[in-house]
């Protein structure tokens, strides 16, 4: 496994600056964020471009490659995480043709993995939305494959918010809806990232998700999560976390990383493990957000071998 850091949290720096930090720091791997330059997602962490892939040619890409394996990393996967079921057409067809383009950018990068969400109507039921999901998704796929990626899909609900109720933004976020949509979308290019923190406040069994998904995990993102009780106790389950659910950084939340990523060797997996700070107690500023990684490299380190 190699220790890494989704970089959407350190917009600041310039992607040079950035690697430069990251390798000095012990980090040996990066997520890279690769939204459009000009978007309209203001969403925490989204937004965020440390590789413009609509400018990328051959030579940039040669210098990027350049640029990471003279600081010593590699780039577990790019990422860009909209939504791409969005209710409304232009929008979910702008995020198609950027995603694309990003699978491109990937390619030319020599990088494997696209990371990004399958996307939902949060108005529309799970059955229509994975009909929703057959008509789109394995075209999108197919695309990728054809140039040698693997599309590989977190599972965040994204639910934070009264204007993503009732079902959030992002279908893929239980064990049942994985199996429905690796059913729909057949293909060996096509798995999760997985990320433990959005099944604690589910009360899902992560350790038993890495057993019996072992082999569709293809990246996996370091976060934390902490339960609020008197959150919990105000607004209950049926509010879907709204309230509730703090996002932390690795070693402050409610997750045994020691026995989560025990499940990740026991099913042979050898790829990322990449932080994703989104730690509300770790932001404001650019030594706050970078002192947040530190913190969460000095947890899982001892077990990323």
């Amino acid at each position: 496994m190699k220790l890494g850091l989704m970089t959407a949290a350190l917009p600041s720096l310039s992607l040079d600056e950035l690697a430069a930090w990251a390798s000095g720091e012990g980090f040996q791997a990066l997520e890279i964020a690769c939204w459009p330059q000009v978007t309209g997602d203001r969403r925490r962490y989204a937004g965020v471009t440390h590789i413009d892939v609509d400018g990328l040619d051959a030579a940039g890409a040669a210098a990027i490659c350049q640029t990471i394996d003279g600081h010593g990393l590699t780039i577990s996967s790019l990422a860009y995480y909209p939504n791409n079921l969005d209710p409304d057409p232009a929008v979910r067809a702008a995020a198609h043709e950027h995603l694309r383009k990003v699978i491109l950018a990937a390619e030319a990068l020599g990088v494997g993995l696209v990371g990004t969400f399958i996307g939902r109507d949060p108005s529309r039921s799970v059955a229509d939305s994975l009909a929703d999901v057959a008509k789109i998704w394995p075209d999108l796929v197919r695309f990728a494959g054809q140039h040698g990626v693997t599309i590989v899909i977190e599972n965040c609900p994204m639910i934070f918010s009264a204007d993503e109720w009732p079902g959030g933004k992002n279908l893929a976020y239980t064990p049942a809806i994985w199996r429905r949509l690796f059913e729909i979308v057949d293909a060996d290019n096509f798995g999760l990232n997985l990320d433990p923190s959005h099944l604690v406040w589910q009360f899902i069994d992560y350790e038993r998700a890495v057993r019996e998904f072992g082999s569709r995990i293809r990246h996996v993102h370091a976060k934390d999560m902490e339960i609020d009780r008197n959150g919990l106790f105000e607004h209950g389950v049926m509010s879907t976390g709204i309230g509730w659910q703090i996002p932390r950084l690795p070693g402050l939340g409610e997750i045994r990383w020691d026995r989560f990523i025990a499940a990740l060797y026991a099913v042979g997996y050898d790829g990322a493990i990449s932080i994703e700070h989104e730690d509300r107690s770790f932001e404001g500023s650019l030594e706050l957000v970078q002192r947040g990684f530190l913190l969460a490299r000095d947890v899982l380190r001892p077990y990323v071998v």
